[in-house]
């Protein structure tokens, strides 16, 4: 058993924290069930269900923390894991950075539940892998992708009385699409709350579609281009440049968002007028827990508005430091966009080129936010407003702190999930200028 109810989650969390001995106790307990399919080469290579429930058990005395987790609830094992992370706190050195339980909390339930009860069946992954694979066979096309649904529960609970739980879905899959001679590739990705607004026929279209259009790529001279970014590219770029709004990196100079002589820029002006990027646990959208990782209460939280820099996320540490409220981390962001599609930002382009996702980004420096990666899987040269032909693909080096002050036009967002980031994102396609490509690659 994975998925168990609120009543059954508080009484194992309330045995575990009865059991401690430390001067305090917090103890999060999680669980998931779900399954996958995995195909590549046009054949299901694997499949399964993973159903698991893990708990941690975090103790202090005085400074000194310890840690300990374990996935068996018996009394037996709860009083094991709780005396290991005991043990372990009476070894560790004094946290000079400790600061104590949070207080009870209260937690405004949101949307993370969604569609039917029952779980997705065998058959139905079964009918996502055949999907995708069958129209690629009969186009002489090679399919690999993964598709995994599950349902989770997540909940908290301290010596200080605070408790939460919350139930929550999900569904991820990405298929890439090649030709058989390796020349030409196409990718397609979705990460919904809701399995039933999938549709894998007609998304596997889009994949199909690129990895037509970019076989016998033109190379392009590196340089600075109008580029229409669709969602999945600029996702990864946004995400990023959220590791810079740490108040203490920024009040530290360690971010592009400190201000020369000490402190940082918050209130300031230092993107296009036309963003506003904020975070809200309860959209219907993206809904995501109302508490973050240390079960701090996550607020509406508004990150620029109109290109003004409105927040900086300050740790209970930093917060006590500087005399500020710490609230939660948000877990999603949000772009507030217009109404136009990728094709309607291509259509108004004169001369530039279309990605359809940039991968393997890095940081090169962070007071300046530059980053670099590669764009992959459908890159196009656009003119007069259509795609004439497939380029190759490039390196990039740019700042989205620029990339964000040289915007042309926003599309309408829609729901993006990236592995390296820990935010659900809504985020639009855009068209900007003077984006840096700085070498080609041989990568399709």
């Amino acid at each position: 058993m994975s998925i168990y109810t609120q009543e059954q989650a508080k009484a194992i969390l309330d045995k575990a924290i009865k059991l401690s001995k430390a001067d305090q106790c917090t103890a999060t307990l999680s669980g998931s069930s779900g399954g996958n399919v995995r195909y590549a080469l046009n054949s299901v290579s694997t499949s399964g269900h993973i159903s698991d429930a893990d708990l941690a058990i975090e103790v202090a005395f005085g400074k000194r923390v310890g840690t300990a987790t374990i996935n068996s609830f018996d009394d037996a094992s709860l009083a094991a894991v709780v005396g290991r992370a005991e043990e372990l706190a009476k070894l560790a050195p004094e946290n000079p950075e400790f600061v104590p339980a949070i207080d009870k909390q209260v937690y405004k339930p949101t949307g993370t539940f969604m569609g039917k009860p029952a779980p997705v069946t065998p058959e139905y992954r079964a009918q996502v892998a055949a999907d995708c694979i069958e129209p690629c066979r009969k186009d002489k096309l090679v399919a690999a992708g993964f598709f995994s649904d599950s349902q989770n529960f997540s909940a908290i609970a301290n010596s200080k009385g605070n408790f939460g739980y919350q139930t929550s879905t999900g569904m991820d899959f990405t298929c890439t699409v090649r030709t058989e001679d390796g020349k030409g590739s196409g990718w397609v990705a979705r990460n919904l709350g809701d399995v039933a607004t999938f549709d894998a026929k007609s998304d596997i279209k889009t994949a199909i579609r690129k990895a037509k259009g970019s076989v016998d790529a033109k190379a392009l001279e590196p340089g600075k281009y109008t580029v229409v970014m669709e969602p999945a590219a600029t996702a990864g770029l946004i995400s990023f440049m959220m590791n810079g709004f740490d108040a203490r990196q920024a009040d530290e100079g360690r971010s592009f968002l400190s201000k020369k002589g000490g402190g940082n820029k918050v209130g300031e002006k230092l993107f296009d007028e036309r963003v506003t990027l904020y975070a809200d646990p309860w959209s219907d959208e993206v809904a995501v827990l109302p508490w973050d990782n240390e079960g701090l209460a996550r607020e509406r939280t508004p990150i620029i508005t109109k290109g003004v820099v409105d927040y900086l996320q300050y740790s209970r540490f930093w917060a006590q430091k500087q005399g500020k409220k710490a609230v939660g981390q948000p877990g999603n962001l949000i772009m507030v966009g217009g109404d136009k599609s990728t094709m309607d930002l291509v259509k108004s382009t004169k001369k530039g080129v279309l990605v359809t996702r940039t991968w393997y980004i890095r940081l090169v420096d962070p007071q300046t936010v530059l980053l670099t990666g590669l764009t992959r899987d459908g890159t196009f040269y656009i003119e007069d407003g259509e795609i004439k032909y497939p380029i190759k693909n490039f390196r990039f080096n740019e700042s989205p702190a620029i990339m964000l002050n040289n915007i042309e036009e926003i599309g309408k967002p829609v729901r993006v999930g990236d592995d390296e980031s820990p935010f659900v994102m809504m985020i639009p396609p855009m068209k900007v200028r003077d984006f840096t490509f700085s070498s080609l690659s041989d990568a399709v």
